[in-house]
């Protein structure tokens, strides 16, 4: 399929500063920015900013991020699933995953997040995907929150929530070891049905047949 990327942006007015979000943006922008130091829920930020910046350069890779001056603050990854994930295993070519969220502890208050996820939906073409994320609390920042599993929970539905993400039940054995973990995902409204029984049949692979 072809992969349309539309640029989007908004400016927010934020008690720590003004901020913006934008995106989906080119590789060569993402590399001219600074990567801010407190990004480092994956990987140390260095790292994480090279990763950003090869994921924007692949057809289906769209990059969105929260910019302060020329710093990244906060970003959001949309790509194809890992070849290994089961999610991946339908071959089907309008499912993407939304990889990575992550702002900085200064800009998290004032619905940032959510607001990075509503920008991600301006894009017409979204309604031409299957939009899913795992969510794994082993990635939450509960030391830094001082929220336990289920309130940061409810924080990270309510964020997906603003994208259009809702809760769906899976059998997927990683999600499954914490009652926590869950997957969420949004149907664009140009998904057909053949398209969302092959995502049914990825969501539950260990039912018994009879």
């Amino acid at each position: 399929m072809e992969h349309i990327k539309t640029y989007n942006a908004m400016e927010i007015k934020h008690k720590n500063g003004d901020i913006v979000i934008e995106g989906p943006i080119t590789a060569d922008y993402l590399a001219s920015l600074d990567f801010h130091e407190d990004l480092v829920a994956f990987r140390p930020p260095a790292q994480q900013h090279k990763a950003l910046i090869e994921i924007a350069g692949l057809p289906e890779g769209r990059i969105l991020i929260v910019r302060d001056s020329n710093e990244i603050v906060g970003y959001v990854t949309y790509l194809y699933p890992d070849p290994l994930e089961r999610w991946s295993q339908g071959s089907i070519e309008n499912l993407i995953e939304l990889g990575a969220i992550e702002v900085i502890p200064k800009f998290r208050a004032g619905g940032v997040g959510k607001s990075l996820l509503r920008v991600s939906m301006m894009d017409d073409a979204m309604e031409d995907y299957i939009i899913l994320t795992t969510e794994y609390y082993w990635h939450w920042d509960l030391k830094g929150t001082k929220l336990n599993v289920w309130e940061y929970r409810k924080v990270m539905e309510k964020m997906m929530n603003a994208g259009g993400l809702e809760y769906y039940a899976t059998d997927d054995p990683e999600i499954s070891s914490h009652p926590a973990n869950c997957l969420m995902a949004r149907i664009g409204k140009r998904i057909n049905q053949d398209t969302v029984q092959q995502f049914d049949s990825l969501r539950f692979m260990n039912r018994f047949m009879y």
